[in-house]
């Protein structure tokens, strides 16, 4: 049994999240795969993956044999690359993800350039407002808001985004201007529900952080939603400076408690620590980095 391969197959099933779904990625029969895993289970003395109804589960025993799979075959393809000159070259495929508004806002128009100049590299783009293991997705870059809980990550810092409570003007007039914190109680709120980066409603007093609440009148699950419904007087919402800078610049929404407001959410661009570092990785970050704090600045 080639090992090796094996590990690409089970990696394959995985990030397919099914035997036959990892079949079609492999362009490979569904019986080879099948076996394929099956050989890997028994040479190992272990279920890798339970079959369900809808897909398959890694097992305790699973997850940890993935991970370390990503990270040897990561570094073989490291080796491949570096004696094949690509620390040399900006070329082959590049993964990148942001959260969704920040990146098709302020990412995506530097990364068009990037690969013009660069038309040797392929780049993946993945907008989502959850925080993307990078390990999990073999993720070459990451743009992150807020404190890293991760030391091992190598950040640059790019800037920095605020936490803004809106409304708009009509809704403001029909229920007055909170002045404090305590006013947000007698408030309808737009809140988020299963969203990772939602920003929290804090405020700081004397040095001192704690929290109120408006009542919640609607739950939304995505940023634009609750843009949506803020410039449609239902509530008050709680969302990142850049989410609605256009809105706050045009007057359709007005901040309010602003001299409240939190510290300032750090902005960041991140990698795993390799050496060397892929040139292309390098490469993306230095032509990043300095356009997105223009950017971020103006």
């Amino acid at each position: 049994m080639d090992r090796f391969e094996a590990m690409s197959v089970l990696l394959a099933v995985v990030e397919a999240g099914s035997l036959s779904a990892g079949a079609r990625r492999l362009r490979a029969p569904l019986a080879t795969v099948s076996r394929k895993v099956g050989d890997l289970e028994k040479h190992l003395g272990v279920r890798l993956i339970l079959r369900t109804s809808r897909g398959i589960v890694l097992t305790e025993e699973g997850r940890s044999f993935v991970a370390a799979s990503r990270r040897i075959l990561e570094q073989l393809d490291a080796a491949d690359r570096q004696a094949g000159g690509d620390y040399g070259d900006v070329r082959g495929g590049l993964h990148v993800t942001a959260p969704i508004a920040f990146g098709e806002r302020h990412l995506l128009p530097i990364a068009l350039d990037f690969i013009k100049e660069h038309p040797e590299i392929n780049l993946r783009l993945t907008l989502a407002d959850r925080q993307i293991r990078l390990d999990d997705e073999h993720i070459d870059v990451a743009l992150r808001i807020g404190h890293l809980a991760d030391s091992a990550l190598i950040a640059t810092r790019i800037g920095t985004v605020r936490r803004v409570i809106c409304a708009s003007p009509a809704y403001l007039a029909r229920h007055g201007v909170p002045r404090q914190p305590d006013d947000l109680a007698t408030h309808d709120g737009i809140s988020f529900q299963g969203f990772a980066m939602a920003p929290e409603w804090r405020y700081r007093r004397d040095s001192a952080a704690f929290t109120v609440e408006p009542r919640p009148k609607l739950a939304v699950n995505t940023t634009e939603a609750a843009i949506q419904a803020a410039l449609a007087g239902i509530g008050i919402a709680r969302l990142l400076s850049y989410q609605v800078a256009e809105q706050l610049r045009s007057g359709a929404l007005q901040e309010v408690l602003t001299e409240l407001a939190p510290e300032p959410l750090p902005v960041n661009l991140i990698h795993a620590p390799a050496q060397p570092l892929a040139r292309k990785v390098r490469s993306f970050i230095d032509w990043t980095a300095p356009r997105l704090r223009e950017r971020m600045a103006r």
